[in-house]
């Protein structure tokens, strides 16, 4: 499996599986904060590489992902990013705040708080910013997880073919979304003159980040707030919520790493890595880190970060204020381990 821990790591810079692993706060933030020095480039390519049999597949579906946002070390960035920025301005995520509430109300008093709660909630949320209407959420729902195994997962060729259906559906129905203007979001592409292949790479990524790794911040959190009586019972009161949040950000990120290229030789600690290396950065920091990266820094900094932040603190406060009874139950859940994603695949509870 291509997963690490600190725990696992004897240097803050180190060869694992052809991959350098970087683990310290003060390396992480310098090459987040360098993409000349430190590219982009691989930040979406397949972990695993893609077996020929799936590739052709990619190719009938007119897949790709173009440099466009997580991916694009190019002056084309901060272009892209701008008209992405536009829909997740502090205001209009503060405004979803009442929608976040009752969808978090409709969906009290399931046993699996992953299945009942957490699993569209983000979902729902983002489709209403980006202004996408009649999208089936359950098909999205298996489109993005199916897509984050087929590149992040350390998964066999028989694997890739079980899933690259999937991945290629979704592509195309960006396609058809974008030369449609069907949305906001598309109609915003468009009229900027992105072309349907830059959109589709754009919001491919955007569909899937926007909204699984906010379910993955609501199932860690959940499950670590219900190991804490305490703070289950003080999550209702002004700022608990969010400041619980901000310390699982640190700690116990669902976004687990990130990575990039070296361009040219360099020294990390003291440690001499050649040009074209791979790093993994881990973004799960230590307790006495002076902030978290979890949501990566610099001009790729995670443009939902604050959607992410209010999602999660009122999922929380929603449900410790309506059901304070509540606690967890069952055997340890199964796990997401993905290269760059971790988290409970359930939350199961009792009342």
């Amino acid at each position: 499996m291509f997963t690490f821990t600190r725990a696992e790591l004897t240097s803050p810079v180190q060869l694992c599986d052809g991959r350098w692993v970087v683990s310290s706060y003060a390396d992480v933030r310098a090459v987040l904060a360098d993409p000349v020095t430190y590219l982009p480039d691989n930040a979406l390519t397949a972990v695993t590489p893609v077996a020929p049999a799936a590739l052709r597949a990619l190719v009938r579906a007119r897949f790709s992902l173009p440099p466009t946002l997580a991916n694009n070390g190019s002056d084309s960035h901060a272009g892209l990013r701008r008209l992405v920025a536009s829909f997740f301005t502090p205001a209009r995520v503060a405004a979803a705040e009442p929608r976040i509430r009752a969808l978090a109300m409709e969906r009290l008093g399931g046993s699996d708080l992953v299945r009942s709660l957490a699993w569209d909630l983000p979902a729902i949320v983002l489709m209403d910013l980006l202004g996408l209407e009649d999208v089936d959420i359950p098909t999205l729902k298996r489109w993005s997880t199916a897509s984050l195994e087929f590149f992040w997962g350390d998964i066999t060729r028989e694997r890739q073919m079980e899933l690259v259906d999937d991945v290629g559906a979704f592509h195309q129905w960006l396609i058809k979304r974008y030369e449609a203007r069907d949305g906001a979001l598309f109609c915003a592409l468009a009229d900027a003159g992105v072309s349907a292949a830059d959109s589709a790479g754009l919001c491919y990524f955007l569909l899937i980040a926007g909204q699984e790794t906010t379910t993955q911040l609501l199932s860690t959190a959940l499950r670590r707030a219900l190991q804490d009586r305490e703070l289950w019972e003080r999550l209702p009161l002004p700022g608990v919520a969010e400041s619980f949040v901000e310390d699982v950000l640190r700690t116990e990120t669902p976004v687990v790493t990130w990575r990039r290229l070296t361009a040219r030789e360099v020294v990390l600690s003291g440690v001499r890595v050649p040009a074209g290396a791979e790093l993994v950065l881990l973004l799960s920091g230590k307790e006495n880190d002076p902030k978290h990266l979890a949501f990566g820094y610099g001009r790729h900094f995670c443009l939902g970060a604050g959607l992410a932040r209010l999602e999660a603190a009122v999922v929380l406060r929603t449900v410790a204020e309506h059901e304070p009874s509540l606690r967890l139950a069952g055997d340890e859940p199964e796990w997401l381990q993905l290269l760059s994603f971790r988290a409970p695949r359930s939350v199961t509870v009792a009342r």
